[in-house]
C-alpha cells in the first residue's frame, strides 16, 4: 500500500435528503471496489495502492453525477508515498475508537 486518500463528495442539489441519496451512491461504489475504507461524518477514507484510488476518485464524480446531481463538488486529501508505508486507517483512527 503507497496511499490513502479522503474524498468529501458535495452534491449541488436542493435537499438534505437528495444529497445522502447521492453521496450513499458514491460510498455504496467505494464498498463495491473491494479497497479499505472506512467513512467517517465528513468524509471517507480509503487506502490502497495510488492508481487504483485516483481511478477511484475520478469515478466518485461520475457517480454522482449518474444519481441525478447536476453538479459535484469534491474535496480530496492525498498521502503518497511511491516506496509504500504509509499511516493505514486503524493506525490512524483505533486508538480513538476505543
Amino acid at each position: 500500500m503507497n496511499a490513502n486518500v479522503a474524498i468529501q463528495v458535495l452534491p449541488s442539489v436542493a435537499t438534505d435528503e437528495e444529497v445522502v441519496r447521492i453521496v450513499d451512491e458514491v460510498i455504496a461504489y467505494i464498498k463495491g471496489t473491494g479497497v479499505t475504507y472506512y467513512v467517517g461524518p465528513c468524509e471517507t477514507a480509503m487506502e490502497g495502492e495510488y492508481e487504483e484510488l485516483m481511478e477511484i476518485i475520478k469515478q466518485c464524480q461520475y457517480i454522482a453525477v449518474q444519481a441525478g446531481c447536476p453538479s459535484v463538488m469534491s474535496y480530496v486529501k492525498i498521502t503518497y508515498k511511491p516506496e509504500g508505508g504509509v499511516l493505514t486507517i486503524d493506525e490512524k483512527t483505533t486508538k480513538h475508537h476505543s
